[in-house]
């Protein structure tokens, strides 16, 4: 069955696909360097010292975008600063091509170099040298953190959107399956940063876009959910870079694409919402051990979710925010209990928006769509997981 790919897919959005292998890959590599960089911050242990397991956090208001947009991705870059490239602007309509850049220290967004293209549906992976790559369609290009710059990198080797991009240990980027004109793919191919070019590598076992891809601690990737020619997928399955085989692992207890996936810090995966072509929007989550390769259910959300985003906070809980479905509403999973607690209401509403997790350990959400009042959102708003130190906006 073929399908256009255009720029707005009904339930669909590729941030929620591949937040959380940026930050399993990207975010842990650099966390070493970052950790040096804000050394002073005492909030960092602060936080994962002192905070209960049940304590809810709070929301506090910071610097807006310079541009209102959705569907946009955000990196964390090795200086601490979050980069914002590309979605969706003000009208709905337009795909962006700028980008901004937000300090934690001034709460203030700068506008930087605009990409070569404008892109939504892209990724966006944080490179062991600091730049960042983006992929969507064929054309891939770099950020330059030192010069703010943008240039064009090898295309990839078969045009796709809605796919993930998982940066491997070796360095190498994967990126799997997605979708174009031609219908939903089932290849994956590898960008080498050190010569810029991208070959194909082995191909998953079914086609799949809208899903999730996650690095675990054994260096595998696991691939689980997603869409297929109008049905949700049940399987998952693990990527080895060591030989370029996937090979096929647990079924999902329920079929779901647009979930989210989280690494928690005991080796399991997270997958919580997303949407069932049996059972509509989804509030359970599940968990996947790799000692087993077997899903077992978990603690249901309080809210059913999609185009919400899942944090991994510096406690080990995680923090899951808006959706279409309860686009108002925050909670936190806490891994020791399997349970979901309720935290202050965002402010204002959004789903498709970003969340990144900072070096001082609050969590930056950015951009999005709005209720009807507020429309395409340019505001920002910071969490802080402990029971003191932002007032609830």
């Amino acid at each position: 069955m073929k399908r256009e790919c255009t720029s707005q897919l009904t339930f669909r959005n590729p941030r929620v696909s591949i937040g959380f292998a940026l930050y399993a890959a990207g975010l842990v590599l650099a966390m070493a360097f970052i950790g040096s960089v804000v050394a002073g911050d005492n909030d960092t242990a602060e936080l994962s010292q002192s905070v209960p397991a049940h304590a809810p956090g709070k929301w506090k208001a910071t610097g807006d975008l310079g541009t209102a947009r959705f569907s946009h991705t955000a990196t964390l870059l090795l200086n601490g600063q979050v980069l914002v490239t590309g979605g969706i602007g003000s009208d709905g309509l337009t795909v962006l091509a700028s980008a901004e850049l937000y300090d934690p220290a001034t709460g203030v967004w700068t506008a930087t170099g605009s990409m070569t293209t404008p892109r939504e549906s892209h990724t966006a992976t944080l490179l062991p040298n600091g730049q960042v790559l983006v992929a969507n369609g064929l054309s891939a290009e770099l950020y330059d953190p030192a010069t703010g710059m943008w240039t064009a990198t090898g295309s990839m080797t078969t045009a796709r959107s809605l796919h993930t991009a998982t940066l491997l240990t070796n360095g190498q980027v994967l990126v799997a399956g997605g979708g174009n004109i031609n219908g939903i793919l089932a290849s994956a191919e590898l960008y080498d940063p050190a010569t810029g070019v991208w070959t194909a590598t082995g191909s998953m076992n079914i086609g799949r876009d809208a899903h999730t891809a996650t690095l675990l601690t054994n260096g595998q990737v696991l691939v689980a959910g997603g869409f297929n020619n109008g049905s949700n997928v049940l399987s998952a399955e693990l990527y080895d870079p060591a030989t370029g085989v996937w090979a096929e692992t647990g079924r999902l207890t329920t079929g779901r694409y647009l979930p989210t996936a989280t690494l928690l810090p005991n080796g399991q995966v997270l997958v919580a919402g997303g949407i069932s072509f049996t059972s509509g929007v989804l509030a359970s989550a599940e968990l996947y051990d790799p000692a087993t390769g077997v899903w077992t259910t978990t603690g249901s959300m309080t809210a059913a979710r999609i185009n919400h985003t899942a944090t991994l906070l510096l406690n080990g809980q995680v923090l899951v925010t808006g959706g279409n479905e309860d686009p108002g509403s925050a909670e936190v999973y806490d891994p020791a209990s399997g349970s979901w607690t309720r935290t202050k209401n965002l402010s204002p509403s959004r789903a498709r928006h970003t969340a990144t997790l900072l070096p001082n350990g609050q969590v930056l959400v950015a951009g999005g769509q709005a209720s009807p009042q507020y429309g395409i959102l340019a505001r920002s708003q910071l969490y802080k997981s402990a029971p003191e130190g932002l007032d609830s906006q």
